[in-house]
């Protein structure tokens, strides 16, 4: 009677886990479907499609596909944040009208300045500093800013479905990166808390650094110069320098995608693209062709053609945010 009690408890405990539906916050309909499919055909030994653990790499943008991006990307509030903050302690710091609208939260104007104002703001806020010093400043706002629409830290406004996602991949022996425009430090201060994905699997846009003795210290110092810009073609680039190796599985949600989906998918085996499509207004927000920020034209076009999924947030994703 032991042996036959300790059993049945034996088969409840492991069932669950085994039963358990790894994707909950997806609804059954096709991108699901595609997910779970592509899962099982690269991870069974028994399948032509086979994938060892060594090449099962999957990449994901960060702004738009695995946290929101509205209303401009949160690396641009945190800047504009901290030239609000300078120049409160130093009116003399506002020179220009970039540095003016910034101050202001004047995005509109900040906008429309062009590529030349959004650099300047990002420039004086992102250099002539240590990288240590500067993740540090990161994570102090991301630990008092608040989102304007939502009242939450902009890392609560993580998407759910990507974390279970990326949970569901890492189980089955895939190895996760970010590969995102935004900047490389800047999302090295919070995605191994955000997404559990350490700083060695981000790869982003970065200004020079130079290494210097500070104050008696070794530190790595960033510079106001770009050394690389980490979107489009860049992409590509960036995953080949960093990894060395081409996925079999791209996220993404803009048109700044389109070329890492694109190397990705056209390798040989089993491959897997898809775009996340912001229809959701009310739970998020719904743009794509017309959007200043993750604009979605190509994709959206062509992705079908190329055998891309297109998730559609409204209909596919039962909840948006943990905290929904």
């Amino acid at each position: 009677m032991t042996r036959f009690v300790l059993f049945i408890a034996l088969v409840f405990a492991i069932t669950p886990v085994a039963t358990a539906d790894p994707l909950p916050s997806w609804n059954d309909g096709a991108s699901k479907t595609r997910i779970m499919d592509f899962v099982a055909s690269v991870t069974d030994p028994a399948k032509e499609t086979y994938v060892t653990p060594a090449g099962r790499i999957a990449v994901f943008d960060n702004d738009g596909t695995l946290w929101a991006e509205k209303p401009v990307y949160f690396q641009l509030i945190y800047a504009m944040d901290w030239v609000r903050e300078k120049g409160a302690a130093d009116p003399a710091f506002l020179k220009t009208d970039a540095l003016k609208a910034a101050a202001a939260g004047d995005i509109k104007k900040l906008m429309a300045g062009g590529e030349k104002a959004l650099l300047e703001v990002v420039a004086v806020s992102h250099s002539n500093i240590s990288v240590a010093d500067f993740e540090d400043s990161v994570r102090t706002w991301l630990a008092t800013a608040r989102h304007p629409r939502f009242d939450k830290p902009y890392d609560a406004l993580v998407y759910q479905p990507m974390l279970e996602l990326l949970r569901y991949l890492r189980d089955v022996g895939f190895s996760t990166y970010i590969v995102s425009g935004g900047g490389v430090h800047f999302m090295r201060a919070f995605t191994d808390t955000a997404y559990n994905i350490p700083a060695e699997n981000v790869i982003g846009s970065r200004v020079a650094t130079k290494y210097e003795i500070v104050e008696g210290v070794a530190e790595i110092m960033k510079l106001p110069e770009i050394d690389f810009i980490n979107d489009k073609a860049g992409k590509p680039v960036g995953i080949d320098s960093k990894i060395g190796k081409r996925p079999i599985l791209a996220v993404g949600n803009s048109d700044g995608d389109f070329q890492m989906l694109q190397w990705t998918t056209s390798g040989e085996g089993p491959r897997l693209g898809m775009l996340v499509h912001h229809t959701d207004a009310e739970r998020e927000w719904a743009y794509d062709r017309d959007s200043h920020v993750g604009q979605l034209v190509k994709g959206l076009d062509e992705g079908p053609k190329l055998g891309w999924q297109i998730i559609d947030m409204k209909t596919e994703w039962a909840k948006v945010f943990p905290f929904d």
